[in-house]
């Protein structure tokens, strides 16, 4: 299993978290890392006028944070000596406060219980959005009913046959290593999954003599470099975990034709997955674009756990100032 050495659960009022919870200390247990609880009060919370004759601005933020720090102690008092722990009470904006305490104290991982929001068919909401875009560590959001041990593990990678990006072949193998760890650890099947299309095929009737057997063998070609450079990363990922783990895995590889935010959740459904690993960051350079369209797409249509990565050298938007 990988090994994280500093580890921040955010606390999620709005949902049943015991589930989430729990993973986060195994976890911190197997890693013998530090586990961090955070709970963050919105700022209007406390901006509410007190009844009339009642306690202080001050009194009333200080009881306030002391009600909450109890609730969060609780939570973890089951686990309390499993791990080593310490609990943060903030106000603010969450993710906001998150992603500080990340740069702050250096946290390697952030897990938390997706918002769920009984408003929407969505199960993230805006805080684990942001979350997924901005936070600098990879993020592991839960649904509410997380199961103890995953059945079905996807690893969604992009891979580029076109041009050789250092940075997106960096994540590829980041992506395929959290995969594997997680499945070797529940003893869940590990699939990945690489979508590819080939949108010059459309077009060749405008120029070539035999368009049908033109357009098939552009897709063929198209297919093959898909399936080669999956090839590399299912190579490199055996020599990084070695031949008898990764025999034990055995991967399925899938390489659907078609748009990746079309394929992608339909694979995933299908296989009925327990957790999607990928990555969030966009190819384009452009300040401010920090998620790429597929990504979005993908976490608007997904309904399981999501571990959500960045590639080496990604830099938040979020300053401790």
């Amino acid at each position: 299993m990988k090994r994280f050495r500093n580890i921040l659960h955010v606390v999620e009022p709005s949902v049943s978290q015991e589930a989430g919870l729990a993973r986060a200390v195994s976890l911190a247990e197997n890693s013998q890392a530090m586990l961090t609880l955070i709970d963050v009060i919105p700022e209007e919370m406390l901006d509410l006028s007190p009844a009339p004759r009642g306690p202080s601005p001050v009194t009333f933020r200080e009881s306030v944070m002391s009600e909450r720090r109890s609730r969060v102690e609780s939570l973890i008092a089951p686990h309390a000596d499993r791990v080593d722990h310490h609990i943060e009470v903030l106000i603010g904006i969450t993710f906001i406060e998150v992603i500080r305490a990340v740069l702050r104290d250096d946290h390697d991982l952030v897990i938390k219980t997706a918002e769920n929001p009984e408003w929407s068919r969505l199960l993230f909401g805006s805080d684990d959005m942001h979350l997924m875009r901005k936070c600098p560590c990879p993020v592991w959001l839960m649904k509410p009913e997380e199961t103890p041990n995953y059945r079905r593990i996807v690893a969604a990678v992009d891979v580029d046959v076109h041009r050789d990006v250092p940075n997106k072949q960096l994540l590829n193998d980041r992506i395929l290593d959290l995969a594997a760890s997680l499945a070797l650890s529940d003893f869940a099947e590990l699939h990945l999954v690489n979508a590819w299309d080939a949108p010059n095929a459309g077009f060749v009737g405008i120029w070539a003599d035999d368009p049908d057997t033109t357009e098939r063998h552009i897709v063929e070609m198209e297919q093959s470099r898909h399936q080669v450079g999956m090839d590399r990363l299912t190579y490199r990922l055996r020599e990084r975990i070695g031949s008898d783990a990764y025999d034990y895995l055995s991967p399925r590889v899938h390489l659907p034709m078609g748009v990746a935010r079309k394929q992608i959740p339909q694979l995933v459904e299908k296989l009925r997955a327990d957790l999607v690993v990928m990555g969030t960051v966009a190819r384009t350079g452009i300040p401010g674009f920090i998620i790429g369209n597929t990504a979005e797409a993908l976490l608007h249509q997904l309904q399981c756990s999501v571990l959500a990565l960045k590639p080496p050298g990604f830099v938040s938007p979020v300053t401790l100032t």
